[in-house]
């Protein structure tokens, strides 16, 4: 892909490190292309959050992001499935390489969520709990799943979503960069409620219609603002603004991790485009237009009484 400085969606960005002092580990990264078959635009959008002490996170959340963003800048878009899954894996491969290296970044890693845009349709990925959600027609969707204990505790009713809120589990991830093994990047892209794998899997691509936003967050935002708060701000607009009170809202609830929003926000309808006529054909509109507007201004003054040879 070929990079440009002008996306062709709109990309509100904002991170925070929180209330509690700590190092600011979430990485974040938004980069327009375009194919280079074809000349489609493409956005790439990835969000990180890293685990780990001693700065180890923030090593491993920066390297997840700087890698994604190598691998698909690299890409061709062709089949941006399997090329989001192999970035994510490659991604995987580095953080757990340069754990290896350091005795300090030892059982470092990281959690993933990227958001490919290209052209009017939609790839995602993830690992891990920070999620992309989608705003359509005022109404929010999550389109990621967590890789948390809590949520296959959710998944098998071990637990309800009232006592989900706050668990003491919460935190405990089934997924994440930087373990040992390769690590399995989440394809389904949950759009409808209740649809399984396949039809989540199968879901990738999706059409974008106008006024779509696509939200890309750590956890430090959705542990302290509920899903319906998110979508309020987001309707409210505008989008800046959406994302900076979000940021605030979490802050003001105690801010006690990382917080970081990227929002890619679909024209709401297509852009104006100003074509300039050939220069063949520039003079006979203007004498054309000329002609109207003089038997107009004849008309006018015969029917007012004010021709002066009546």
């Amino acid at each position: 892909m070929i990079p440009t400085d002008q996306p062709h969606v709109l990309v509100v960005t904002q991170s925070h490190a929180g209330e509690t002092g700590k190092n600011n580990e979430d990485s974040y990264s938004t980069t327009a292309y375009r194919l280079e078959a074809a000349g489609v635009p493409s956005v790439v959008a990835v969000v990180a959050d890293g685990i780990g002490g001693h700065q180890a996170g923030e090593i491993a959340s920066r390297i997840t992001v700087d890698n994604v963003v190598k691998s698909l800048a690299a890409a061709s878009g062709a089949q941006p499935v399997q090329q989001l899954r192999s970035a994510v894996v490659s991604a995987g491969r580095a953080v757990s390489q340069a754990a290896q290296e350091s005795e300090e970044r030892q059982g470092m890693g990281s959690t993933v969520a990227v958001a490919w845009v290209i052209g009017t349709h939609l790839y995602t990925a993830s690992v891990g709990d920070s999620r992309i959600y989608m705003l359509r027609q005022g109404r929010l969707r999550q389109l990621t799943i967590d890789h948390t204990w809590v949520q296959e505790a959710l998944d098998h009713r071990v637990i309800s979503p009232a006592e989900a809120r706050g668990h003491p589990n919460s935190h405990i991830l089934r997924r994440y960069l930087g373990g040992s093994l390769d690590v399995d990047p989440d394809l389904r892209l949950q759009w409808a409620p209740g649809d399984d794998d396949v039809r989540a899997l199968a879901r990738q691509g999706m059409r974008l219609s106008a006024g779509d936003e696509i939200l890309l967050c750590t956890d430090g935002l959705t542990d302290l603002v509920e899903s319906d708060e998110i979508a309020e701000a987001l309707r409210r607009g505008p989008a800046r603004e959406a994302v900076e009170s979000l940021v605030v809202l979490a802050r003001a609830r105690g801010g006690h991790d990382n917080i970081t929003l990227v929002l890619l926000g679909v024209p709401a309808g297509p852009a104006t485009r100003v074509r300039l006529l050939p220069g063949r054909l520039v003079l006979p509109l203007a004498a054309a237009v000329l002609v109207v507007l003089v038997i107009l201004g004849v008309a006018i003054a015969w029917w007012t009484g004010l021709w002066p040879w009546g």
